[in-house]
């Protein structure tokens, strides 16, 4: 029972972090990046994994969490 209430409560915070991360992402600069930043953006936005956005966009994670400020992309712990 313990197992299925953390799961349950992992899953509600997963939710409400992308929550705060789609409400405060800044969506007129993500657009206008070209790909594949853009998506890696948006995949950041949805899931938060910081190091597959970076590998996506084909840059370093130094380099894209600079970008991920740049896009007001909170990271949400």
């Amino acid at each position: 029972m313990l197992a299925m209430s953390s799961l349950r409560e992992y899953e509600e915070w997963a939710r409400e972090a992308r929550e705060i991360r789609r409400r405060r992402a800044d969506w007129e600069f993500i657009e206008s990046q070209p790909e594949p930043v853009k998506t890696a953006l948006k995949l950041l936005v949805e899931t938060g994994d910081l190091w597959i956005a970076a590998k996506i966009a084909g840059m370093k994670v130094e380099e894209f969490n600079e970008l991920r400020i740049k896009a007001k992309i909170p990271l949400v712990v």
